[in-house]
This record gives structure tokens, C-alpha cells and sequence, in this order.
């Protein structure tokens, strides 16, 4: 069956004022189970050290720039996430009083927590963000994230980023200066080195232990590599091996066995997934399937589209833009008959009506196979 590209049509579900008047939770509840998603998500745990804590919920949402908004993070923590981690956040957004910056900072109902990940160059900035961050969240602020391994050139030029691992004293003093105002676990996020050459990690690693920081996370890449090539888990073992903080790999995990293996071959703690979450929230509960040495459990058709129209909805329920969907159409879609031609109909999509005519015009597709078989 080949796309009709209908901009509407009939549509299975509920009407796009209806869709839009739901709450994220009554989504979760309405349409995560068809996807195999939960219709819950668990607090990340808040008893014993952040040892202990990543250990009971090892895998966790990366955070990305563009993508980790409320709906994707609620997708992720249905699929099984123990954490998720928002975009990155401008400590001088959050100074001037940006409500874009407070945008990505606020978890929307039903998350119960969430990760907030600062950037940036200024340690006064850093205190004041972690006071407003932590006075505005209260109990929903899970852990604070410092961002210092960012390559974007014009993130690393201003001294933000992965700059700072070329300066493990100012480094030292943003750890501080969250510190000074956290009532949660302060965190980095680090990078191998800055560029190719010595493996700047181990040593940089243990200076931000000894400015207080209470986990590290560290991605295989140096910086100048952005994305490129493959990411470097033998960095992620010797920041294990150099520190006492429990220590998230990240790099690479772009399946389940992935995510379990990394964990086993490296000693973290913990992993972050970030790539490998594209269309594919339930990369979380396969990680734990395999880590358990059980199979895991590939989604059918009708739970990717389910899960499609899942993540749309929420979109919708928190008021992001709906033009975020034309991209989680290709990563949901990828693989299935004709699916470039899938694409091009996502993209002409607009309204929240449109892309729920695209979900029933693929549920017709999903229908027609299964009788083909």
C-alpha cells in the first residue's frame, strides 16, 4: 500500500480539539499502552547515594539539543527511562529572564522529576541559575548537570562546553558555585579531550570530583570529532578506574545490547542513551531485558505507529510545536514499506488533524500487511 498523503481524513481517534484539551497524563493513559509504553512513569529514586540510585535505574535519556523536550522525555520515561535529562539550559538565558530558557527548564504533568542540564562560562551565573532552578522545581529537580562537553563551535567559543576542559579551575569553580545553592547531586558531563592527542578525562575527571561534583558522565569522543567516527569506551573505564563518583558512559548506544554492554565493559554506573532513542522509546526496558539476560522485545508495526501518535498527542498536550513531529515521522516510520514516501506526507503535515490522518492512513497500512501474511 503506497501513501495517499491525505492532509485529512478520517481519523480512529479523537478530534483535534479534543486531542488538544487533553493533559500529557490522560494521553499516557489513553494511548501508551498500544505502543507497549507505560501509562505511568516511576519517580527516579530519592532513597540512598547517587550510587545506589543509578544503580536501580541505570539507563537514563541523554540530553539533546532540539529533541529532549517534555514530550520526548515523557515518551522516554514511558519506555522505561529512570531518568531524562532536558536540552541543555543557558545559565545567561535563565540571568535575563528568558521565558524560552524557563521553557525547556519546567517538567510537565506527568513527569514526576527531571534532569536539568546548565551551560555556560560564568560561575556567578551557574549560582544563580541552581537557585532559581532549584526554587522553581522543588521536588521535581532531580540532579543538576553542568554541560562541559558541548563541541558546537559557537557554544566552545564563548568558553562553554567542551572549552572548559581546556580550564579544569574555572571548571572547578561552576561546580562550586552550583554546589553553594543545590539542594540535589550537582553532575558534569565531559568529553574524552577537547581534540585529538592526550586523553584529557581521567585527570580532568578527578579535579571536578575534587570540586564536589557527585557523578561524572563522560561521552568516547573528543570534541573536534562532534559526532563523527566511533566513540572511545576504553575513556569511559579509565574515568572509572581514576575516580570514586559513580561515573554514566555515554557514546554510541544506539541499541539495547549496546547499552547493557557498555555498562559491563566499562564499569559505569550508569548509561545515557541519546541517538538511540530516536523513534525507539522502548531502547530503556529492552536495556533492562538484556542486562536481566533476557531477549529483547522488538515493537511490532502497530506499536510504532501507536507510539507515533502517542508522542504527537503529547506534543499537542504540552503546547511544543507541532513541526517537531515531521522529524519524529522519519525516525518512527524508518524501515517500514515505502517509507520515504511516508516521510514526504509527514512533512507536509500542520495540524495536530493532519498527523492523526497520517497515523490512520499507516494503521490501514499495518492492517494490509497482516492480512497479506
Amino acid at each position: 500500500m503506497s501513501p495517499s498523503c491525505a492532509a485529512t481524513g478520517t481519523v480512529d481517534a479523537v478530534s483535534t480539539n479534543e486531542g488538544l484539551a487533553q493533559a500529557a497524563s490522560e494521553v499516557l493513559e489513553r494511548f501508551a499502552p498500544a505502543a507497549g509504553l507505560s501509562p505511568r512513569i516511576d519517580a527516579f529514586p530519592r532513597e540512598g547515594n547517587l550510587a545506589e540510585r543509578l544503580a536501580e535505574q541505570p539507563f537514563l535519556m541523554a540530553p539533546m539539543a532540539g529533541v529532549s523536550d517534555a514530550a520526548y522525555r515523557l515518551m522516554a520515561r514511558a519506555g522505561g527511562a529512570g531518568l531524562a535529562y532536558s536540552e541543555m539550559v543557558s545559565v545567561a538565558g535563565i540571568h535575563f529572564g528568558g521565558d524560552k530558557t524557563w521553557e525547556l527548564v519546567y517538567p510537565r504533568d506527568p513527569e514526576p522529576d527531571v534532569a536539568v542540564q546548565l551551560f555556560g562560562s560564568k560561575p556567578d551565573q551557574f549560582r544563580e541559575a541552581t537557585a532559581l532552578v532549584s526554587e522553581r522545581l522543588g521536588s521535581r529537580l532531580a540532579l543538576i548537570d553542568i554541560n562541559m562537553a558541548c563541541p558546537v563551535p559557537k557554544v566552545t567559543r564563548k568558553g562553554e562546553g567542551s572549552a572548559l576542559l581546556d580550564d579544569a579551575p574555572l571548571a572547578a569553580r561552576i561546580v562550586g558555585a552550583c554546589l553553594a545553592e543545590a539542594s540535589v547531586p550537582v553532575t558534569c558531563k565531559i568529553r574524552r579531550s577537547r581534540r585529538p592527542g592526550p586523553e584529557q578525562a581521567p585527570e580532568f575527571a578527578r579535579a571536578m570530583e575534587a570540586a564536589g561534583a557527585a557523578a561524572i558522565a563522560v561521552h568516547g569522543r573528543c570534541a573536534s570529532q562532534l559526532y563523527r567516527g566511533e566513540a572511545d569506551w576504553g575513556v569511559v573505564r579509565r574515568v572509572v578506574d581514576a575516580v570514586g563518583v559513580p561515573v554514566i558512559g555515554s557514546g554510541d548506544v544506539l541499541t539495547p545490547e549496546a547499552a547493557a554492554r557498555m555498562r559491563d565493559e566499562t564499569g559505569a554506573c550508569a548509561v545515557m542513551v541519546a541517538r538511540g532513542t530516536y523513534g525507539n522509546p522502548w531502547i530503556f526496558s529492552n536495556a533492562r531485558r538484556v542486562a536481566a539476560g533476557e531477549e529483547p522485545v522488538d515493537p511490532t508495526l502497530e506499536e510504532r505507529i501507536a507510539a507515533f501518535e502517542c508522542h504527537v498527542r503529547l506534543l499537542a498536550a504540552t503546547g511544543a510545536h507541532l513541526a517537531r513531529a515531521r522529524s519524529l515521522a522519519g525516525w518512527y516510520l524508518k524501515g517500514l514499506p515505502h517509507a520515504a514516501a511516508w516521510r514526504n506526507c509527514a512533512m507536509a503535515c500542520v495540524t495536530l488533524d493532519d498527523f492523526l490522518a497520517l497515523a490512520g492512513e499507516l494503521r490501514k497500512l499495518a492492517l494490509a500487511s497482516r492480512e497479506g501474511e
